[in-house]
Formats: C-alpha cells, sequence, structure tokens
C-alpha cells in the first residue's frame, strides 16, 4: 500500500529535471531573439498625433511612430506566461483539495511564486508603456483594472498563507483562494472584448491584429517566457521539495 501511494506522487527529479536549465536556456535565447527581431524587422506603428504634419526620420507623417510600443512584445509574453502560471496554482489547488496531499500544495505554492515573479514583470513593463503610449502612469481601463485586482489577489494567497499556522487548514485555505484568483484570468483576458475599449487593444482576434513582421517577434517571445516559467517552476520546485525532506529529517533527529 505504501508502495502504491508513494508512486501515486508526482515525480521530482528525472528527465524533467535535467531539462529545466536547458529549457531556462532556450527560453532565454528565444525571448532575447523575440526582442531583437522587434527592433529589427517589427515596422513602428502610429502613436501620439502631432500638432501637424512634421517631417520625422525622413518621412512626413501626421502621427509619430513611437519606440515605446516595442515594450508590448515583452508586456504581453510574460502576462501570458502568468495567466499560465496561475493555471496550475488552480490545478493543484484541486488535486489538494480531492486527495489533501502536501505535495500538490506545494506545487500550487510554487506556481502562484512564479506567476507573481510574471505579473509584477507585466505590471512594471506595463506602467512604461503607459507613460509613454498614453501620457499617464495609470488608468482605470478594464483589463488594467482587472489586471490590478489578480495581482491584489496573489498578494493575498501569500498573506493569508503566512496567516494560518495549521498546516491543514492553510493549505485548503489557499487551495480555495487560488482556485479564486484563477476566476479572474479569463475575466481579464476577455474583458477589452465583453467591454469595448479605445486604449488597450485586443490583439487575439480573427486576423491576428499583426503583421507577419510583428507576429513573429511577438510569438518567439511567448514561447520563450512560457519555457523560462517552466523552467522556474522546475527548479524552484525541486529546490522546495528537498529543504521540506531535509526539515522532516531534521525533526526525527531532533525526536
Amino acid at each position: 500500500m505504501a508502495n502504491e501511494e508513494k508512486a501515486k506522487e508526482p515525480a521530482i527529479g528525472g528527465i524533467i529535471d535535467r531539462v529545466a536549465p536547458w529549457a531556462l536556456a532556450l527560453g532565454a535565447l528565444l525571448a532575447t531573439l523575440g526582442f531583437v527581431l522587434n527592433f529589427t524587422i517589427a515596422p513602428l506603428v502610429n502613436g501620439a498625433a502631432v500638432n501637424e504634419p512634421a517631417l520625422i526620420g525622413g518621412v512626413m507623417v501626421q502621427n509619430k511612430l513611437l519606440l515605446s510600443q516595442k515594450i508590448f512584445y515583452w508586456h504581453m509574453p510574460v502576462a501570458i506566461a502568468s495567466f499560465g502560471a496561475l493555471v496550475f496554482t488552480a490545478y493543484y489547488g484541486i488535486r489538494f483539495l480531492m486527495t489533501k496531499r502536501a505535495c500538490y500544495d506545494t506545487r500550487a505554492r510554487v506556481a502562484t511564486e512564479i506567476a507573481l515573479v510574471f505579473v509584477l514583470c507585466t505590471m512594471a513593463s506595463g506602467e512604461m508603456w503607459e507613460r509613454f503610449e498614453w501620457g499617464v502612469w495609470w488608468t482605470w481601463e478594464p483589463r488594467l483594472t482587472t489586471y490590478f485586482i489578480l495581482m491584489l489577489m496573489i498578494f493575498g494567497y501569500f498573506i493569508l498563507r503566512n496567516a494560518v499556522e495549521d498546516t491543514e487548514r492553510r493549505a485548503v485555505y489557499a487551495s480555495v483562494f487560488g482556485i479564486l484568483i484563477f476566476i479572474d484570468v479569463p475575466i481579464c483576458f476577455l474583458v477589452t472584448r465583453l467591454i469595448p475599449s479605445g486604449v488597450h487593444p485586443v490583439i487575439f482576434r480573427t486576423d491576428s491584429g499583426l503583421s507577419p513582421e510583428m507576429l513573429l517577434p511577438l510569438m518567439l517571445g511567448m514561447a520563450g517566457f512560457a519555457l523560462i516559467a517552466f523552467g522556474l517552476y522546475r527548479l524552484r520546485l525541486r529546490a522546495q521539495v528537498m529543504e521540506e525532506k531535509l526539515a522532516r529529517i531534521q525533526d526525527k533527529l531532533e525526536d
């Protein structure tokens, strides 16, 4: 019976963890390549209007072509990576509630830690984009507001974990709250479709809204940051599991 229970435990180590550093390196390479291509092949887009037609870069234009738009090629991929991490927060939260196995609570917590890293990157890059594109540091636009709520909920997740001392109750509360956080993910993604906004663009639609020269660096960035998120998750999870095993050994020695 003990062997059967052990067999059901999610594996740590093995080929997945051996691949993780390579996934991290490949992700960094793809993200960097996407960033380089967005400065070399992706065209500039219309930005802030000028008062009158002006000669900019040897071309007569009525709108400034803003380099700040290049932030988008990292801003969107890190946002999608944060959504992906929260999928695993909810998944492992559900698994914990079904089985009450601490290993699933650990995985949910690590996934949420990775999500927080990418949420902070999204907010930082978004703030820079807003300042240069729209002239303000913040506006209560629908997608920004829902994503801000998402960030606050993730902060609340870790505050909750630190506030509850009982291990099992902490895991149960965190699992339920992690699932609630995930509910905000489709809301963040669909809000600009449900509540049209002239500020935040809709990227994923029937025609993608992007030329091939813009789509290629974006897709490279998305693939790169997905691999980075995977690599960080597996490396962090392995370290956390080893720490927990060491703590259990120390407790037995003290007894």
